[in-house]
This record gives C-alpha cells, sequence and structure tokens, in this order.
C-alpha cells in the first residue's frame, strides 16, 4: 500500500493508472501525428491537440475506475478483466469521436464521416495497446509478486483478529509469518502460528533476520507489556515498527474501534478538513458537482415525481429530521419509497431487507439510489455535502452515543450523499452495522482530501451500476 494524499491505495492500481494513460495518450498522440501531416512540426501538433488527447486518455481511465478495473483481483487476471475493458472503450469511443470533431474539424482535408472512422479507429488502437499493456502487466505481477513478511507482537484478542482478516483476504502480498509475545498474554491464535523466543538470547531481531520479517506489528492487548528494548533495537536495524490501529488502518482502510483510543487520534496525521484550503475546495467540488448532477438527471427527477404521484397517495418529497455537522438538525429531502402510514405508531424504525412498507416504485428507486437525488438541494444550501458520512435521524443517534464509542465524531464534518462508509458496507440497519459504518466514516474525517472526495464519487458510480448496497 502506498499513501497517497493521505489515502491507502494499492502501488500496483497506481502503476498501472499511470501506465494506462500513458499507453492511449501515446497512441492518439502518434496517430494525430500521422494524421496531421499539414503541420508537420511537434510542437504545433502537441499545441493544437493536446486537449483531445488528454480527453481521450482521462475519460478512459476514469471509465477503468468506476468499472473496478483497478481493483487488486482485476489487475492479476487478465482474463476476467477483458469484458470490462471491452465495455468501457464501447462506451468510451462516441465520446472521444464527438470530442475530436468538435475540437479538429476537417484537420487532413477529409469528410466529416472519413474523420469520425479515422478517429474511431484511434479508439480501436488504444483499445488493442491497452489490451496488449494489461496482459503483459498482469503477467509481471502474478510472476514477480514477493511476500510483504510481518511478525506480530501479540497473541490476544488483536492479533486474533490481524489472522482472521489476513485469512480471509484475497489478492494481498501482505503474510503474517507467526506471532510472539513477551508477556503473560493468552494465546488466541493458532498455536502452529506461534513463534516464541526458543532461548533467554533470542530477541524480536533475531525473528526478524530469520524470517525475512519487514515490518513487526505491536497487537497486545496490554500495551503496557511491550518488550521496549527488543522494539528498539530491531528500529534501528532497519524493521518497521508499527501498532495495531495503524496496520489496521492501512490494510483494512477503516479504524479499528475496538482497539481505538484517545491518543491514537490526538498524535496520528490527519483531521485536515477544517482548513481554509479544504473547506473551500470541497465547498467548489459540491456545488459544481450537485449543479452538475442536476442538469444531468433533471429529466429523470420529473420522471420519478410523475411515477410516485401515479403509484401511490401522497406527497412526492419525504422531509425528515437528520443530525448534521456539530449536532445541529436540519431537513433533509428524498422522493418518498415508503407508503404514507409507514410509521404509524411514531417510533422510527430501521429499514430492513425487503422492507414491506416501501412501495413499487420505491423499491427501484432505492435500489438504485435515486431516491437520494433530491439532497442536492441539501447540498446546495450547505446542510450536506456530497461527499461525507451518512446523516442518520435524531432517535437513533440518541442511543448510538450510548452504545457506540466516538460516535459524535462522524459529526465533526457535513454528512454526505454518499460517503467512504456507503462505498464499503451494506445498508445499515442495527446497531452492529453503525459500528462498522463509523470505523469507515472515521477513517475517511481522518484520511480527507479531495482526490479521496473524487475516488469515493466514482466508486459510488460503480456501486450504482453494480447495483450494490441500496435496500
Amino acid at each position: 500500500m502506498l499513501r497517497v494524499f493521505r489515502h491507502y491505495l494499492p502501488a500496483s492500481a497506481l502503476l498501472l493508472f499511470v501506465c494506462d494513460l500513458t499507453v492511449i495518450v501515446s497512441i492518439f498522440f502518434l496517430a494525430t501525428r500521422m494524421l496531421a501531416f499539414t503541420q508537420p512540426t511537434l510542437p504545433d501538433i502537441a499545441q493544437r491537440h493536446a486537449s483531445a488527447i488528454i480527453f481521450a486518455g482521462l475519460f478512459s481511465t476514469v471509465l477503468f475506475h468506476v468499472v473496478g478495473l483497478y481493483s487488486k483481483w482485476l489487475i492479476s487476471d487478465f482474463t476476467r478483466a477483458m469484458p470490462r475493458l471491452i465495455v468501457c472503450f464501447a462506451l468510451a469511443a462516441p465520446f472521444i469521436v464527438v470530442f475530436w470533431l468538435i475540437q479538429l474539424p476537417n484537420p487532413g482535408g477529409l469528410a466529416d464521416t472519413n474523420q469520425a472512422m479515422i478517429y474511431l479507429s484511434w479508439t480501436g488502437f488504444a483499445f488493442a495497446g491497452v489490451s496488449l499493456w494489461r496482459a503483459i502487466f498482469a503477467g509481471l505481477v502474478r510472476a514477480t509478486k514477493t511476500p510483504y513478511r510481518v511478525l506480530v507482537v501479540g497473541t490476544g484478542k488483536l492479533a486474533a483478529q490481524i489472522e482472521q482478516f489476513i485469512s480471509q483476504r484475497d489478492h494481498t502480498n501482505t503474510t503474517i509469518v507467526g506471532y510472539t509475545s513477551l508477556c503473560d498474554e493468552k494465546a488466541l491464535v493458532p498455536i502452529s502460528r506461534l513463534k516464541p523466543l526458543k532461548s533467554p538470547d533470542t530477541s524480536l531481531l533475531t525473528i526478524a533476520k530469520h524470517e525475512g520479517v519487514k515490518e513487526i506489528v505491536v497487537a497486545l492487548d496490554d500495551r503496557r507489556g511491550a518488550p521496549l528494548r527488543m522494539l528498539l533495537d530491531a528500529r534501528m536495524e532497519g524493521v518497521k515498527i508499527t501498532s495495531y490501529l495503524s496496520f489496521w488502518e492501512r490494510e483494512t482502510r477503516r479504524v479499528s474501534l475496538s482497539a481505538l483510543d484517545p491518543s491514537w487520534l490526538i498524535y496520528s496525521d490527519g483531521f485536515q478538513t477544517s482548513s481554509d484550503f479544504n473547506v473551500v475546495l470541497k465547498r467548489l467540488l459540491d456545488v459544481s458537482a450537485s449543479l452538475a448532477l442536476l442538469i444531468f438527471v433533471a429529466p429523470l427527477l420529473l420522471f420519478c415525481a410523475i411515477a410516485i404521484r401515479a403509484t401511490s397517495p401522497g406527497p412526492i418529497l419525504y422531509r425528515q429530521t437528520r443530525i448534521g455537522r456539530n449536532g445541529a438538525e436540519f431537513t433533509i429531502y428524498k422522493f418518498r419509497t415508503m407508503r404514507v402510514d409507514a410509521e404509524r405508531d411514531g417510533i422510527p424504525q430501521w429499514a430492513t431487507l425487503r422492507d414491506p412498507r416501501v412501495t413499487s416504485i420505491g423499491s427501484l428507486l432505492r435500489t438504485m439510489r435515486i431516491d437520494e437525488l433530491p439532497q442536492i438541494i441539501n447540498v446546495l444550501r450547505g446542510d450536506m455535502s456530497f461527499v461525507g458520512p451518512r446523516p442518520e435521524r435524531p432517535f437513533f443517534v440518541e442511543s448510538l452515543l450510548k452504545e457506540v464509542p466516538f460516535y459524535s465524531e462522524r459529526h465533526r464534518v457535513r454528512p454526505g450523499i454518499t460517503g467512504w462508509a456507503q462505498i464499503n458496507h451494506p445498508y445499515g440497519a442495527s446497531v452492529e452495522d453503525a459500528k462498522a459504518k463509523l470505523s469507515f466514516d472515521l477513517y475517511y474525517i481522518k484520511n480527507y482530501s479531495f482526490i479521496f472526495d473524487i475516488l469515493i464519487i466514482l466508486a459510488t458510480a460503480r456501486a450504482i451500476l453494480l447495483n450494490r448496497g441500496g435496500r
């Protein structure tokens, strides 16, 4: 994992993204160089065609991200990635051709139809180039994959959580070589995985050198028993020493609530959401993304309004009080997806799978998450952000504040239409779901960046296309 703008990303995915972009841009540049024979000098050609070339590269790679082509399990499996690659270029080709026709009117004295066919063929060459490169890259990843060997100091509850997570995780280079403990801690990991000190002269550094360990993770349930002298010796010899919380954050891209304490939040980096630069940048993204989306989906909004009114009695929009930034209440707007008498007894209820209160058209709107679109109003008003923790109802917040540690910290930022928790965890309908989503929300707040927001928006588009998360 590499940390880019405070967000952890697979190194292979970053390298593949850069190479994909380079291959597409290079192919379109070479094709333009061959066609624009009337302007043979390199600077003139680069200046004339730069915007069209960059558009082709960025538009294609953004689509790659939306369909999941930078997922670790697809990076090393070209056969399974190929169908998605075909879909991406089939979707991208018309947009690229139209953009080129607008940017380059009749560059070589050819008819418009011939120009369109030439630009379309360039997209075909780009597809062939990316396919060849990805096939090579997948082979290189499989051939050069080397495990990142980690030794865990601890054998208790936290160590057992690491063992369970790593054993169930596919497509990872992280390998736990074993667990050792220098204090009286009950062993909750498999006995076969223990790496005991064989003699008084044996140290963590000895084990690390023998096992080829790159990193030691301190996962003691009681950190007062940490072997500081041995950890210092290993660190001074170049072995990376990491706390359980930091290791868990990096590997899972969430915060562990079971081991979380205020000191880690206080002394760790991040939490830059309140800086003036980030506030302005995030607000610009909120307004521009909301207006663009509003223009794009305006016909869909009208259709939904008509469908809701025609299929069930009651208002089109559903208004509900939610908790926003700093615990302030605001009114959220959604398309109504349930019967008017959904809460006849006046007691708020979690939405359940196949909830009988949901109307026929409401089920479709929830599945596609279209019912959330009226929240654009809340974003433009400043009650919400485009990306952030989902706002919860006061009734549930009051209960969750008592049952879930650090739950109030999610109210440090504006709530969002979508968020890191929404694309990584199913619809929340219990206290346990609230805890799981909080672990993602805290990671987002801690590691916020403008690029992180963009990645979440693209991942949300993928979740909608793959029909994930709605209820």
